[in-house]
């Protein structure tokens, strides 16, 4: 979905003077929604592709959030720079597809960002995870047929309080996700994303246009 990064920002529980990691963030969507949205929030980026990086330092600064947003450049494959953390959040919408199934794009930026490569899920969430302090938040959104996949790898991370909140009708869910020492799972009712007349609903329209943030 090309909202899914509005989305994302949307459900980030962020509050002013709170730091986010976008891992993954493209030419920077959810670091703009998130500055907008959250006054004196800052954000620093992970991007892999140059020119997706150069991108999103360019949105930032022709709107006017370059003094809040930093990207940089990273393969997370690697341990990220010792100088960037911890968040109060993180913030990320992994490659959707594992390397085995997929059908790559033939544009090789869109098949990097969209297909696994030099870090898998679990790599993934790896880094997520260990960039956060002992009290912060990760938030995701991800493709649903893979939601009990992440689910095992937060579990083996230590990161057993899970909030799952479905997007209908879109395969997707949005995942918050917390240190807790046992499971606890709550599934909540799904964001109807679009009416019958295929428009979206007040809901959505509240998060996409209005800038609201997701109730979660």
């Amino acid at each position: 979905m090309a909202v899914d990064a509005v989305l994302l920002a949307a459900a980030v529980d962020v509050h002013e003077n709170e730091r986010v990691l976008d891992l993954g963030t493209g030419v920077g969507a959810v670091g703009l929604c998130l500055a907008t949205r959250v006054e004196r929030c800052t954000v620093v980026g992970i991007e892999l592709q140059q020119v997706l990086a150069a991108l999103a330092v360019r949105n930032a600064a022709l709107n006017g959030l370059g003094d809040r947003i930093r990207t940089v450049v990273h393969d997370i494959a690697r341990a990220l720079p010792e100088d960037i953390g911890p968040f109060d959040h993180v913030a990320t919408n992994p490659p959707y597809l594992a390397a085995a199934v997929a059908d790559p794009s033939p544009n090789p930026i869109k098949a990097l960002a969209t297909v696994e490569s030099s870090a898998d899920l679990g790599r993934w969430l790896g880094v997520a995870t260990g960039a956060l302090g002992p009290e912060g938040t990760l938030t995701l959104i991800h493709r649903s047929d893979r939601l009990e996949e992440i689910i095992a790898h937060l579990e083996r991370l230590g990161w057993r309080d899970i909030t799952i909140k479905p997007l209908a009708p879109a395969a997707r869910v949005l995942l918050r996700a917390r240190r807790a020492a046992a499971l606890a799972r709550r599934d909540l009712p799904p964001l109807v994303l679009h009416r019958p007349d295929g428009g979206y609903t007040a809901e959505a329209e509240a998060i996409l246009r209005g800038g609201q943030p997701l109730a979660f």
